[in-house]
């Protein structure tokens, strides 16, 4: 039996228009900024390019990179939540206290999941059947937890147990030579990006995230489905505290008056996860965290100080958002589902 073979049909006119108005994606554009970063500073910089360093490198974004994990999420799905930082800092605080009072690790732990889990239900809820905007809920609750938090462990720092391996493993400890924290964050990561593309309520994410009323009349229960996604959130931001702890050996208070919450929402945003909702996902963390982690290290062997970190920061947040705005253009759709 023989067959025959066909020439290709030319293009179309809209095809031709479509490879003229091409436009790179964001974490294509920020994955080769960040690679010519890279060879620049390698060249420029002694010492930046050597294993010791670029492992320090991975590994000082890891917290930052498992934090962009949730916020990501909630990002995607038309969401925010600046109560993050709060949640990895109060939960654990009041773990630690407790630590010190002589409750069991295992159950100080468990203390600080029910601490965050229900944090996490408390702004879902909030959001989802009280309908008040994620970005007043979590600044608010960020407020709350500060001092609770502060009001129960009445000190700026609070310090783990020097004779506790267990609980500073995943911020201490070495498997193979490679930080632990490289690789809680690498498996966070993979877990994340499994649920939100081989899962249906992954998919339900993106799809409220794009379409928060097309969502809605498919039949997707959008209200349950605010409150999960504030606990991923919470629970991100726990796992988060427990590297932190690992690597810091306590949990500073400090840090909810800081400027962490926006280190991450920048990581978020300049990855490519789109404040419109709807695109974006766990490669966006990872270039943005990449980009990130090269800039703060690049700072710290030139002795830039924090100041002019700072505005380099902010330089970097509004040309994020200039470039998710050009690549990713708000319409009249958009608008009206309350973008």
């Amino acid at each position: 039996m023989s067959t025959s073979l066909h020439p290709a049909s030319p293009p179309t006119r809209e095809g031709r228009l479509r490879a003229i108005s091409f436009k790179p994606s964001q974490e294509q554009i920020v994955l080769i900024i960040t690679i010519v970063l890279l060879v620049v500073f390698g060249v420029a910089l002694p010492g930046f390019a050597s294993v010791a360093n670029l492992l320090n490198l991975m590994r000082s974004i890891s917290i930052l990179g498992i934090l962009g994990l949730g916020m990501g999420l909630i990002v995607i799905s038309r969401g925010i939540d600046l109560s993050e930082v709060a949640i990895m800092a109060g939960s654990w605080s009041v773990a630690l206290i407790e630590i010190q009072k002589g409750v069991p690790i295992f159950w100080a732990a468990l203390i600080a999941v029910a601490i965050a889990v229900c944090i996490g239900v408390a702004n879902g809820v909030m959001v989802a059947f009280v309908e008040a905007p994620g970005l007043f809920v979590t600044l608010a609750a960020g407020f709350v937890i500060y001092g609770m938090a502060f009001w129960f462990a009445p000190a700026w720092v609070v310090y783990a147990p020097k004779d506790a391996p267990g609980l500073m493993f995943l911020g201490a400890g070495h498997i193979f030579g490679i930080p632990v924290p490289i690789i809680v964050f690498a498996v966070a990561a993979i877990s994340m990006h499994l649920f939100l593309s081989r899962t249906s309520t992954g998919r339900f994410i993106y799809g409220q995230g794009d379409n928060p009323e097309a969502a809605r009349m498919a039949g997707i229960a959008l209200r349950p489905l605010i409150v999960l996604e504030y606990v991923i959130v919470a629970l991100v931001a726990w796992l988060a505290g427990l590297v932190w702890i690992g690597t810091t050996g306590s949990m500073q208070m400090q840090i909810t008056q800081g400027t962490m919450v926006f280190d991450v929402i920048l990581v978020v945003v300049l990855g490519g996860i789109s404040l419109v909702g709807g695109r974006g996902g766990v490669f966006s963390v990872l270039v943005g965290c990449a980009l990130i982690g090269t800039l703060l290290d690049a700072f710290t062997i030139m002795d830039i100080n924090s100041e002019a970190q700072n505005i380099i920061r902010g330089i970097v947040l509004l040309s994020a958002i200039i470039l998710d705005n050009w690549l990713h253009p708000r319409d009249e759709e958009t608008v009206r589902q309350g973008d």
